[in-house]
């Protein structure tokens, strides 16, 4: 099928199919300009990779991405990358008359552009093999900072060479192996043109930021490969000169830092020393001395977007801005939405854009103006600027979409939540458990194409955030701490049922479980303690435990943190075989498609080949999917032509065990 090809609007309304991701343009990463008065943004649609190969056999769908440009008006297209994956990263200079921006075209892997606004073509800066990421430009506007591999390649596998692993973690989600050497920080100087290398760490830096009198940058990194791989990282201080000064003995995660306007005191995103993967990240001012106070006391919501969506292609910023002193603004989860909201110092929180029913996915502000992405359950993700929305890329979407109903559930903590998404119509219909992943993640108000095709295609989709999900606070959260596949499986039982109960179109007897990541974690653990579902669907999941800890890129750390368990411990591993779906697979009945990702390092792909090989044993109908040259990501940003062959794997299992 060649991208030309792509389902019309009217054509899609009669039966929608997979194929309804192909006109569909995906919005990301938008920059405020200085004054505030313009966005620039990324926009990534589905284009034939070969325009000169017609032969449908042979069609290659694949991203590629423009900037796109508004000041306050309808966006226009600010680019026009030829080849290859196109243009990303946008990033004002601090005067607002030059762009720069990353272009991967042809054979040219990342390379730095600077694009002046005023009139004339984008010139390269750089043609490093590895390319650039991270731009950040200085606040007087006399250098650039990026990170990149420079020109070093590796050739290992293709060679047929010994890897030689010395470091606790070698492989990464969305990386694969990870280089030697980790990406060195560099600096272009605007007025000279001099290219050089800034700061070669020995262990990755995570985030840099500039301060605010450009003498240099805060950077994140950790000490050491084990301290990184224990998610310990620390706040350093590099200077024009080269100096590097630890500045924290925070000896815990840091997302994010932020300096102040007085370039002494800096914010960061984290949580502090002892606190682990289940504590909510929050805003902590430092001062220099390394004493810190929290600046979002009393706000039981984590800092950033956590809410689900697949209409995510690109990146989406979320890093808190001082808008003076005194006031940081921030974006937080807060049930199952996302919103805006200001920090002040010793005065607490408060909200600034926050629809309950929505979701503000990404945002870029400063004290003149603010950029952000929005969505909500029946609009697909806009660009705003200054609260005034500049694209119309619903138009595109090829089908009407459905609003949900909300449905409640009780439990010891209180009320929870989750909703229906059901087909048009009065007919009963087929019942979906759709389980999130994280299980730190969240369901909500985002837009998810996935479940308007399902609804679309006759069945009804149920959705929740059972204990163990954020953005219901800290208890909420820490409720399956050290006991995976009790409360939250209740939670999500209980919920169904509520769901059975209350929607009278819901079919009892056409039912099925599905998830992803810690929701594939689920779905075998629910199909090993009941009978109750006639189709499975366990995407990217886990089933071992044991396995998991030795394989996965996190597993170094992961059951410490949500089980209070280490695979490496004899004490410790009968608890997490017992834990593990794989230890009950011979009272599983339910017929189970299984969905994969070779690349995937987070859900090692060997967890799949378990769980397939343990269901054959035990003559469970079970069909593998395993996809090449994709990751933990596929389901919201991988290849389109393997997204389409994921969702088609999905509808045929559910049409050949519950019918449409």
């Amino acid at each position: 099928m060649t991208i030309s090809d792509s389902v019309t609007p009217g054509a899609a309304a009669a039966r929608p199919g997979p194929d309804s991701l192909l006109p569909l343009a995906f919005p990301s990463d938008p920059q405020v300009s200085p004054d505030g008065r313009q966005v620039v943004f990324v926009l990534a649609q589905v284009e034939e990779e070969d325009p000169r190969q017609p032969d449908a056999d042979f069609a290659k769908p694949r991203y590629r991405s423009h900037l796109w440009l508004s000041d306050g008006g309808p966006a226009r297209q600010l680019t026009h990358a030829a080849h290859g994956k196109g243009d990303s990263s946008p990033r004002w200079s601090p005067d607002g008359q030059t762009l720069a921006f990353v272009r991967s075209v042809g054979e040219v892997k990342g390379g730095l552009m600077l694009l002046p606004l005023g009139g004339g073509e984008a010139r390269q800066v750089t043609h490093f093999k590895q390319g650039v990421s991270d731009l950040r430009w200085s606040p007087d506007g006399r250098y650039l900072a990026f990170q990149t591999g420079g020109d070093a390649e590796d050739k290992r596998d293709e060679r047929g060479e010994a890897r030689i692993l010395t470091r606790p973690v070698y492989r990464f989600n969305g990386a694969d192996w990870l280089p030697e050497t980790p990406p060195a920080l560099w600096l272009y100087d605007t007025g000279t043109g001099e290219l050089r290398e800034w700061s070669a760490p020995e262990t990755a830096i995570s985030d840099y930021a500039w301060w605010p009198d450009s003498r240099g940058v805060l950077l994140v990194r950790s000490l050491d490969d084990w301290k990184a791989s224990q998610w310990e990282q620390e706040a350093f201080e590099l200077t024009l000169s080269g100096e590097v000064r630890q500045l924290t003995r925070w000896n815990s995660a840091i997302h994010a830092v932020i300096p102040h306007p007085d370039a002494r005191r800096f914010a960061l995103i984290g949580r502090p020393e002892g606190q682990g993967n289940t504590e909510l990240a929050h805003l902590y001012l430092l001062s220099p001395d390394g004493e810190y106070e929290r600046l979002d006391p009393g706000h039981d919501h984590p800092v950033g977007n956590l809410v689900a969506g697949d209409c995510h292609v690109g990146a989406f910023p979320g890093r808190p801005v001082w808008l003076d002193g005194e006031t940081l603004l921030f974006s937080s989860t807060v049930r199952g939405s996302c919103g805006l909201f200001r920090a002040k110092v010793g005065a607490g929180v408060e909200a600034v854009d926050h629809d309950p029913a929505g979701v503000i996915s990404a945002f870029s502000a400063n004290a003149h103006g603010t950029a952000l992405l929005r969505e909500s359950p029946t609009q697909f993700p806009e660009v705003e600027l200054n609260g005034q929305r500049v694209t119309d890329l619903h138009a595109r979407f090829p089908f009407p979409v459905q609003a949900p109903q909300r449905v409640t559930f009780q439990n010891e903590l209180g009320e929870g939540e989750g909703w229906v998404l059901l087909p048009e119509g009065e007919e009963r219909v087929p019942a979906l458990l759709n389980i999130h992943g994280g299980p730190h993640t969240d369901y909500g108000h985002g837009f998810v194409h996935e479940f308007q095709l399902f609804a679309a295609r006759g069945y009804g989709v149920c959705y929740s955030n059972p204990r163990g999900s954020v953005g219901y606070g800290q208890a909420w959260v820490d409720a399956i701490h050290g006991r995976w596949g009790s409360v939250d499986m209740e939670d999500l039982l209980n919920f169904f049922d509520r769901c059975l109960e209350t929607v009278p179109r819901l079919n009892p007897d056409k039912t099925a479980v599905m998830g992803g990541s810690y929701g594939g974690y689920m779905t075998n653990w629910i199909t090993a303690h009941t009978e109750r579902f006639q189709a499975a669907i366990t995407d990217r999941s886990i089933c071992n435990l044991l396995s998991f800890g030795g394989t996965s890129d996190i597993g170094l750390r992961f059951w410490d943190d949500e089980l209070g368990l280490n695979f490496a411990r004899r004490a410790d591993a009968l608890k997490l075989w017992e834990l593990s779906p794989l230890a009950h697979v011979e009272n599983v009945k339910t017929p189970t498609l299984i969905v994969h990702s070779v690349l995937d390092h987070r859900c090692p792909v060997e967890q799949a080949e378990q769980w397939y090989a343990a269901l054959h044993t035990h003559r469970v109908p079970v069909r593998f999917v395993r996809f090449p040259g994709e990751n933990h990501e596929l389901s919201r940003s991988g290849r389109p032509d393997r997204r389409l062959v994921r969702l088609s794997e999905y509808l045929g299992w559910l049409e050949k065990y519950l019918g449409e």
